[in-house]
């Protein structure tokens, strides 16, 4: 076979495998009718409609703006100094203040929709909520910046404050956790939940914007902690890896009747929860200055300047044969 007509029977294989798959793209019509057809059926969820829902990007753009205002100077694109800084404020506030609105307005909006609700000037409401989280801010670094301090007293491993805002995880969940906290506490519906499931994908932190957390709070190393959404921390309480505090195991009829009720612990002050501990269920009580050890199971409560630690295991310690 020559060279020529070697050529003529690849140009003949490409026309075919062209025309396949055209062929193969002309299936694509009947689907798209299909999903149309059966996107709201059978139990599946959308929303359809021409009032716009939260945007879990925009999101996580009003935490960079946040953090960007809350810590000056250190997640900003530009040097920051005297001259400088009314402006990048004034800039920041503003854009800031314009996405959160929206964003909260989106949020209320949705819910009233969603409920059937009449109009509760969901507009207003956002501006409002928004304004509201604007002046908190300073009391927001004011706590965060006993944070920072406490992770610094607490963690031998930390050589100066700017190494833990830049690359601690615990501080950046605690930090996305108390500005979904203050919209929480202003009942801004879905966009509190949807910051701290983002800080949760990042650092393996899970807290609930619902927690109430005191002063001057740890978390060391962090992966694997769970706090429940009616959890209660005191002041200079210190949390290490894997830390579960959640709420007992229900039936679903249970979970209804509890969904508004206290389910998760209170930690009092000054206590200290090692690796691995569980403390779970809402009338479960850890009394100030106590000690929880690793890997310790809690469904009661404990008095205060308690420890509780597990009895030491029996380890067994076999020779290699060669």
């Amino acid at each position: 076979m020559g060279v020529t007509e070697n050529k003529e029977n690849g140009a003949k294989e490409c026309k075919r495998d062209i025309l396949a798959a055209q062929d193969l793209r002309g299936e694509i019509p009947s689907i798209v009718d299909k999903i149309v057809s059966l996107h709201n059926q059978g139990g599946r969820f959308s929303h359809i409609g021409p009032e716009p829902i939260p945007s879990k990007e925009s999101v996580i753009d009003i935490i960079e703006r946040a953090l960007r205002i809350i810590y000056p100077g250190y997640f900003s694109q530009i040097c920051l100094d005297e001259v400088n800084i009314p402006y990048f404020f004034g800039q920041e506030v503003l854009e800031l203040f314009q996405a959160l609105s929206d964003q909260i307005t989106f949020a209320i909006r949705h819910d009233c929709r969603r409920f059937g609700l009449i109009c509760t000037n969901c507009e207003e409401r956002g501006q409002r909520a928004a304004l509201n989280f604007l002046n908190d801010i300073p009391q927001l670094q004011t706590i965060l910046a006993k944070d920072i301090a406490a992770a610094y007293e607490g963690d031998p491993a930390s050589k100066y404050y700017d190494e833990i805002i830049f690359s601690y995880p615990g501080l950046f969940t605690m930090s996305v956790y108390r500005i979904a906290h203050q919209l929480h506490e202003q009942a801004v519906p879905l966009i509190p939940r949807i910051m701290t499931e983002y800080a949760h994908g990042k650092t393996g932190i899970d807290i609930h914007p619902g927690v109430h957390i005191g002063e001057s709070f740890f978390i060391d190393h962090g992966t694997g902690v769970v706090i429940g959404e009616t959890t209660v921390i005191g002041n200079r309480v210190r949390l290490y890896q894997g830390v579960t505090l959640g709420a007992l195991s229900l039936s679903k009829e249970e979970c209804e009747q509890l969904r508004n009720q206290k389910r998760h612990p209170t930690i009092e002050d000054d206590v200290i929860v090692y690796a691995n501990a569980t403390i779970l269920g809402g009338n479960t009580v850890i009394g100030a200055r106590s000690v929880i050890g690793g890997n310790v199971w809690l469904t009661e409560s404990v008095p205060p300047d308690t420890t509780v630690f597990l009895k030491k295991p029996e380890l067994i310690f076999k020779e290699k044969h060669h």
